[in-house]
């Protein structure tokens, strides 16, 4: 038979040379090219001894059949946040994402928490997205309405719909090693089958991000005859925000933050007001204070404070600085034996004194005498003392002998008769998830890792669970200022772990234990020289007096933005889906030398002072400086 002529080389006869040529180690006839993408030529893939090939990818691309799905918990203000940037960050990255949300709406506890009174105890300029700014607050402390309202603007501004899936419950979830993706149940709360029962679906992902918070599990107080009250009874957490409290007399159990909120707001509606002093409590004005007003006191803003503030942007974002800083300088007043802890005890006893001057025994009751401000979360005190004087109110000492149809019998067995009782008793603060978490001990929920203490990778991550991360976990900074910054900076940790598994074909991670053990001892070696170490009931401990039990960040807020800056992948257990850790340099090239739009020459950028380079700018004209070598000048 004859033999087959090779076919023509198009590449050499565009040079003048003949089809047929065979130049160098290559075979004879045409070539598939790299214009598009690097080529791949099956004869390439030799697998190594351990049966190693490298994958046909580029750096930056994701394996192509290993499809990736983020299921978020909660669509409260973690959840808007990880919606805000987790869609443009991972555009090019082939991510699903989907967000499961209990309630009928989002907004989390500024939903949930409507008892009267209730408001954020930071400035309203503080408690914003960093990158939301809102010139139209109308107080310097907003209500919890109007928090809510700023969410869900946000929510329908930028389309977050599209992934919150409401009235679905997340009721369990449990990583199959196997396929190295959790198993999620789902209750879907507004469906139900034949039986009258919420049907419950299976869901799957690589990653299980959860944004649920911790302050949402409330509490009854366990009060004998609670519920044989017949007047109306509500939790702080489950108020109706249209109940109308106006002529009605009311107790109010708990004089925690929210306890103390609802008595400055409802005095002002009742006709007579009862509450228990049953620990002492440093009151004060809120946190960001000294730019309140002159007596601490919240303020309305006026519609031209509004208009110029959305008139210059600039002057806006100053005036966020100024209230943001003088935030992050309230940690060194937290050390112990401090004179900032000395200043700031002795302004709150001023304050109580000033407003108590007339009721020596309030103050009694209420003046703690061996622990400071800062042991608790600085109770926002605004028109509190001013209600506790006032001729509508009886203070009463201790706890709360027994609950009857008609009111409250005090411990002196006096019983109060009452139309209303608004428990702020707070809530379950074990940081234990409400639903098993299993990980890869499959006999081993979270909660029951977390039965005695909480212990985490920096607040973020837990040993034993792989791609499982959490906003607000233990040793998260919540004690040190407004969290809505935290929850950006913890967003953007989280995309950077999540976009280093996509573009290094990670299959899991999760710290080691060594690294969990090493901050849990750092943690429990510093916390004690602070004051939230002293002897008072906080959620900074659980709920207990116990300083062992603190869970809070070793440090400033500042040090926290410094720590978590960047992942510290060397604290991760990591495994790959290849065989090597290295599979991710695929075929040799990065994915941005294919686009066209990326200047390969950046590494020169940062020895140039010129803007168009120190900028990024690309190359405008690769014909720019053709015929140097003819004298040409440029």
């Amino acid at each position: 038979m004859p033999s087959s002529t090779p076919a023509s080389n198009p590449v050499f006869e565009a040079l003048g040379l003949s089809g047929v040529t065979k130049l160098g180690g290559n075979t004879e006839g045409p070539h598939p090219s790299s214009r598009e993408r690097p080529v791949h030529r099956p004869e390439w893939d030799i697998p190594s001894s351990r049966g190693y090939v490298p994958a046909d990818t580029m750096i930056n691309e994701p394996l192509p059949d290993k499809p990736f799905k983020i299921i978020f918990l909660g669509a409260g203000a973690a959840g808007i946040d990880f919606l805000h940037w987790a869609p443009r960050e991972l555009k090019d990255l082939n991510v699903e994402i989907v967000c499961y949300e209990k309630n009928g709406d989002v907004g989390g506890t500024w939903l949930e928490n409507r008892y009267p009174g209730c408001a954020c105890d930071v400035p309203s300029i503080s408690y914003s997205f960093p990158w939301k700014s809102n010139p139209q607050w109308s107080h310097f402390y907003s209500s919890s309405q109007e928090i809510h309202r700023y969410m869900r603007n946000i929510v329908d501004e930028e389309g977050m719909m599209s992934y919150i899936h409401l009235r679905h419950q997340v009721i369990g979830a449990k990583w199959n090693e196997e396929r190295s993706k959790w198993t999620v149940k789902v209750r879907k709360l507004d469906e139900t089958d034949n039986e009258g029962q919420a049907i419950e679906v299976v869901d799957e992902c690589d990653v299980l991000l959860n944004g649920g918070g911790f302050l949402n599990a409330w509490k009854w107080p366990d009060i004998p005859g609670l519920h044989s009250f017949k007047g109306d009874l509500f939790h702080s957490a489950t108020y109706k925000d249209d109940y109308d409290l106006s002529g009605k007399r009311l107790a109010v159990i708990g004089n925690g933050s929210s306890g103390i909120q609802v008595v400055a707001e409802a005095y002002k509606h009742v006709s007579k007001l009862y509450t228990w002093i049953r620990s002492p409590t440093w009151i004060l004005a809120a946190i960001g204070q000294r730019k309140g007003s002159k007596e601490g006191q919240n303020f309305e803003y006026t519609e031209a404070q509004k208009a110029e503030f959305a008139r210059d942007p600039e002057k806006y974002h100053r005036y966020h600085k100024t209230v943001e800083n003088s935030l992050n300088g309230r940690f060194r007043t937290l050390l112990r034996d401090t004179a900032e802890s000395d200043e700031v005890n002795a302004l709150a006893l001023l304050e109580m004194q000033g407003k108590l001057k007339d009721r020596p025994d309030i103050l009694e009751m209420l003046q703690p005498k061996n622990f400071s401000v800062n042991c608790r979360r600085p109770t926002p005190g605004s028109g509190y003392l001013e209600a506790l004087v006032g001729e509508k109110t009886t203070v009463l000492p201790g706890s709360i002998s027994t609950i009857t149809e008609r009111g409250v019998v005090d411990i002196n067995g006096k019983e109060h008769a009452v139309d209303v009782i608004i428990c702020a008793t707070g809530f379950d603060t074990s940081f234990r998830p409400r639903f098993p978490i299993t990980g890869l001990d499959p006999n081993l929920t979270l909660a029951n890792k977390w039965a005695t203490f909480p212990s985490s990778y920096l607040g973020v991550s837990v040993d034993g669970f792989p791609n499982y991360f959490t906003y607000g976990g233990p040793f998260t900074p919540v004690a040190q200022g407004t969290v809505l910054p935290i929850l950006t900076l913890l967003t953007k940790h989280f995309l950077e772990i999540i976009k280093t598994m996509r573009t290094q074909h990670i299959r899991r991670l999760s710290p080691r234990a060594s690294a969990v053990e090493d901050f849990a001892e750092h943690a429990e070696a510093y916390l004690p020289r602070t004051t939230w170490a002293d002897p008072c009931n906080s959620w900074y401990k659980m709920g207990t007096r116990d300083a062992k039990k603190l869970v809070m960040w070793p440090g400033s807020r500042l040090s926290y933005f410094e720590v978590l800056r960047h992942p510290m992948l060397q604290d991760y257990e990591i495994e790959y889906w290849s065989k090597n850790r290295w599979g991710y340099m695929g075929n040799g090239f990065v994915d941005w030398e294919f686009k066209g739009t990326k200047d390969l020459t950046w590494y020169l950028d940062e020895f140039s002072d010129h803007p168009e380079f120190t900028k990024g700018v690309p190359l405008k004209d690769p014909l720019e400086f053709v015929g140097l070598a003819d004298g040409r000048v440029p």
